[in-house]
């Protein structure tokens, strides 16, 4: 059973709400899907676990939360390629073998995220990967991922843990 105390649930396709807290937000372009594929630019139907926090301890300083933290680093990237059975869907460490999202970004998308485990047990090629919770400073459409700005982000990252889950429907 699912403890709703400890589960962020999106509402509206606009709206985060953890316990008494609600965030303004962003999904993906073409909206909410159960049958979420690669490159579709829709955000994935479900609950699922949240993973560590990823943050750019070149650009901010290390946040408060009770979630493990990760720093970035120009090395890092998450693989997206859904022919590579070994590394799709998961934290890579660059090469020029590996296709994958790059996390050490020139913006401040990728300032903070926590990775939005879906997909990512038993990993099914072109089910879709790189699924995050990160930033946004102007609510336009996603990707696929979720974004908050960072003020709501900060909030949210200091009352999350790692037992919390999200519920997107």
């Amino acid at each position: 059973m699912i403890n709703n105390r400890n589960l962020i649930i999106l509402k509206n396709n606009d709206t985060l709400n953890y316990q008494e807290f609600s965030f303004k937000c962003c999904i993906g372009t073409k909206g909410l899907s159960l049958n979420k594929a690669e490159g579709d630019k829709k955000t994935p139907i479900g609950i699922f676990k949240l993973g560590n926090l990823f943050y750019r301890k070149d650009k901010i300083n290390l946040p408060m939360t009770k979630l493990k933290c990760i720093p970035i680093t120009k090395k890092m990237g998450w693989c997206n390629n859904p022919n590579d059975n070994k590394n799709y869907n998961r934290l890579v460490k660059i090469n020029k073998s590996i296709k994958y999202e790059v996390l050490f970004r020139k913006d401040y998308k990728y300032n903070y995220f926590i990775p939005i485990m879906y997909n990512s047990k038993k990993v099914k090629p072109y089910k879709g990967s790189a699924i995050f919770i990160h930033l946004t400073n102007n609510y336009n459409p996603t990707l696929g991922c979720i974004a908050l700005d960072i003020k709501d982000f900060k909030i949210l990252i200091k009352i999350i843990n790692k037992n919390t889950k999200i519920k997107i429907s």
